[in-house]
């Protein structure tokens, strides 16, 4: 199942478009239930997993952004 939405954290707004599964597997971020993700801020991507981190969170809204996805589709 797909599922794209925006966060907003502080003054941005993040896009993110995730695959996610009724059960965890082993290619989801820690094993859970995710298996695609993607994370954008102003069109570019600063997130992106598929099956394993392609690019990684390095600012501070991003990695809320993140945590907010884990805790709601992992």
């Amino acid at each position: 199942m797909w599922t794209n939405g925006v966060i907003k954290i502080d003054k941005t707004s993040v896009t993110f478009c995730v695959k996610h599964f009724e059960e965890p597997s082993e290619f989801g971020i820690d094993e859970g239930r995710i298996s695609k993700l993607e994370l954008r801020v102003k069109g570019k991507i600063v997130a992106n997993y598929d099956r394993g981190w392609d690019i990684e969170p390095t600012d501070d809204a991003v990695e809320k952004a993140l945590q907010y996805v884990l805790a709601t589709y992992n």
